[in-house]
């Protein structure tokens, strides 16, 4: 049987496993990646063992094909030793693992928009970007400098920034400090901000800088008030403009002080809550300088689809093994952490093409993106035994993303949904919570630049 008539049934029983395949290997395609880590990489330099490769590998991993590197490693053929490959990705710096999200990220939402897959604006006529933070799960003590120590190590976080037109994590702020602020990343995120979009955030992100840097890019955000990170002043009475769902919104004009400078001049949206949020607050205030043709309803509205970036980072954790416990050294950790938000990223791009062959609602309310990552890492193995990787590499690395988005929409059509349905859980019942044993957390990077002095 020639591997066209492989693909073929393939493309029958499983188009899901085909299409992420067939995306990844245009989206991953080795020769960008390389070209991306020699642009990028400071330290590291290209070597015998290829960055895609080593991308490649821990793919299989994040994306549960491979229970860990080392399976992943066994199974290839690469002529390097098991210690050249772990070498490569605890060295693999920040900057690469942002790189790779970003462009990544770039090429999916130019297949998106050509196949017309994205979900309604948010905010119409306004560019959207949603941010929040992760905090990596504790790792395994297995470095020297964790062995003697009854601590949990934290490899680093990381600042995520979601399209949520596209459902795409299109840039990532990684920091391997466990113990850093998120705000002291705030100055990176402020260098992408664009004239035009509108920055959603949590109260943790309210600082007089942050949202002075955004006016000043003639941007626009929608950012929850901190209690006590900014000094203003109330100007007037504030006023009833409308309700919602879940309570009374007022509007009222607020000037933030800025040092050196004319007051920022704001609206303070409250939305006054009909039942209080697990923290106790009836009221919750929303800061924004968007123009007032964007009712406070609306203002309020956007601030409350925050919520759709925990979903992601759920869905991950569900989904995904982004948060590899082996992987002690910062560097790597947060590599795999990049990983698992391009595999993200690629089931979102999944979903893209159903919404355009199927229609948005029918795939935002029945689709399971659980089921869907079962079926790529339940068929991906032995997929690739039967069609090596050549064949995928010389059919889809070089495709335009036009011709990208006619092959997926083309696909997706063959997909039989009900076997992807979602089956939505009960409402959970009350427990009693069982206190966590008192384990203080360290921060794996501090730990290891004192051993190095």
């Amino acid at each position: 049987m020639v591997l066209s008539e492989v693909f073929d049934r393939f493309a029958e029983q499983s188009p899901i496993c085909v299409m992420a395949r067939a995306a990844l290997e245009n989206v991953l395609a080795p020769e960008r990646l390389d070209a991306m880590f020699a642009r990028t990489a400071v330290r590291q330099r290209p070597s015998e063992l290829l960055f895609s490769t080593v991308a490649d590998l821990m793919s299989l991993v994040v994306c549960r094909i491979r229970p860990s590197m080392h399976s992943a490693f066994q199974a290839s053929d690469l002529g390097v030793t098991i210690k050249a490959l772990y070498d490569k990705v605890k060295r693999v710096e920040p900057a690469v693992s942002q790189a790779l999200v970003r462009d990544t990220a770039q090429r999916m939402a130019a297949i998106i928009r050509h196949m017309d897959g994205q979900l309604p604006d948010m905010l119409p006529g306004y560019h959207v970007k949603i941010l929040d933070g992760n905090h990596l799960a504790r790792t395994q003590r297995r470095l020297k400098v964790l062995r003697t120590k009854n601590v949990a190590p934290l490899p680093g976080h990381s600042l995520v920034v979601l399209d949520p037109a596209l459902m795409l994590a299109v840039d990532v702020f990684p920091c391997p400090d466990g113990h850093a602020q998120e705000r002291s990343l705030l100055p990176e995120v402020l260098e992408t901000v664009a004239a035009g979009e509108v920055w959603v955030a949590d109260r943790n992100f309210c600082t007089t800088g942050f949202l002075d840097g955004i006016a000043q890019r003639d941007a626009y955000f929608v950012i929850r008030q901190h209690g006590g990170c900014l000094n203003y002043e109330l100007v007037g009475a504030r006023k009833k403009v409308g309700c919602t769902e879940t309570g009374t919104v007022y509007e009222q004009e607020m000037h933030i002080q800025r040092p050196g400078d004319a007051p920022l001049i704001v609206r303070r949206v409250t939305l006054q809550l009909n039942e209080p949020t697990t923290s106790g607050d009836d009221e919750i205030h929303v800061l924004s300088n968007l123009p007032a043709t964007i009712s406070a309803t609306t203002v309020v509205e956007a601030y409350r689809q925050r919520w759709t970036v925990e979903g992601v980072f759920q869905e991950m954790e569900a989904y995904l093994d982004g948060e590899i416990e082996t992987l002690g050294y910062p560097q790597a950790a947060l590599f795999a952490f990049c990983l698992a938000l391009v595999s993200y990223n690629l089931l979102s791009l999944l979903k893209a093409a159903l919404r355009a062959a199927h229609g948005t609602e029918k795939i935002q309310q029945e689709v399971s993106g659980y089921y869907l990552a079962d079926e790529v890492a339940g068929t991906w193995r032995g997929m690739a035994i039967i069609l090596p990787a050549d064949y995928w590499s010389d059919r889809f690395s070089r495709e335009p993303p036009s011709a990208m988005a006619t092959f997926l929409t083309r696909m997706a059509k063959r997909v039989r949904l009900a076997a992807f349905r979602k089956h939505p859980r009960a409402p959970k019942k009350s427990r009693t919570t069982v206190p966590k044993k008192n384990r203080p957390h360290t921060s794996t990077q501090r730990l290891l630049n004192e051993n190095r002095n």
